[in-house]
């Protein structure tokens, strides 16, 4: 047992993280509650998406993969995937924005949660971050710029810009894929088009598969910090790189697939709401 709890316990401890993760999964848990108290159902679904999402941020920020991620360059790449790619889209596929607000008390949303998100600095930056050029350039960028060699180098051995790092990346995940997956039909809210979102998803995918192909097809060392910290297990620094290319190009171009499914399915099923309401309209 003691060996096993080495390697749950937090490499760095996180107080935000452990909040984050603590406080979120009340808020769900209280959100289902009174949603079941107001007579409506939060699938068995919604809910194992949304805490497998936030069990695999934890796991990668607070745990021994933490300190496995700042000693091997494909470990990183790991976490790198699970915080930007798998853990958001399974938070965002829960749809958590109607879950969460029902976990927070009446006085909450007076006093601080509805002054926030609708103050005109907030409702600024969140358009621009969700502009639908802005947020893929922003997708990429993101993964491009902490992989270049000089800034990784920096990143890894400073404590604070790799917290930065990663946050920047988890955050960055979230608007991302609620962007690509928000359920909302483009033709009654303000949400983005169908068409829209896939091309979208189209980019990301070459862009991110490209410097994925670069780091994995390399034939020079490019990311030798790992070498300077120490490696958490002896396989060559060119293999090791390698399969960080590889996790980078591959996986992540597999998401973007699956993203572009989610966006027919929720196309497909906007269409036939409409055409249903359509045909009532029509009746009478």
């Amino acid at each position: 047992m003691q060996p096993l709890l080495t390697y749950l316990l937090p490499w760095e401890f996180s107080p935000l993280v452990l909040i984050g993760c603590v406080g979120s999964g009340i808020l769900f848990w209280r959100g289902m509650r009174q949603r079941r108290r107001d007579g409506e159902v939060t699938g068995f679904w919604r809910a194992l998406s949304f805490y497998l999402g936030v069990v695999m941020v934890y796991v990668v920020m607070q745990t021994y993969v933490d300190y496995l991620s700042q000693h091997m360059f494909w470990v990183h790449r790991l976490q790198h995937l699970v915080l930007h790619h798998l853990a958001p889209f399974l938070i965002v596929l829960s749809y958590p924005n109607e879950v969460i607000p029902r976990g927070l008390s009446d006085a909450w949303h007076r006093k601080y949660a509805t002054p926030f998100w609708s103050s005109r600095p907030v409702r600024v930056v969140y358009a621009t971050l969700q502009n639908p050029i802005v947020a893929p350039v922003l997708f990429v960028g993101l993964i491009y710029l902490w992989l270049i060699p000089s800034i990784h180098f920096d990143v890894m051995l400073s404590s604070t810009r790799y917290q930065i790092m990663n946050w920047s990346m988890l955050l960055d995940g979230l608007l991302f894929w609620w962007l690509i997956v928000d359920d909302r039909p483009p033709h009654l809210h303000r949400t983005l088009k169908y068409p829209v979102r896939i091309v979208i998803l189209f980019f990301v995918n070459v862009a991110q598969s490209l410097i994925g192909a670069h780091i994995s097809l390399a034939k020079e060392l490019l990311y030798n910090v790992y070498s300077v910290c120490g490696r958490a297990w002896p396989i060559s620094p060119m293999t090791d790189q390698d399969i960080g290319g590889l996790i980078t190009w591959i996986p992540s171009a597999m998401m973007g697939v699956l993203g572009i499914l989610v966006v027919i399915r929720l196309w497909m099923r906007a269409s036939d709401k409409y055409e249903s309401t359509f045909a009532v309209v029509a009746e009478r």
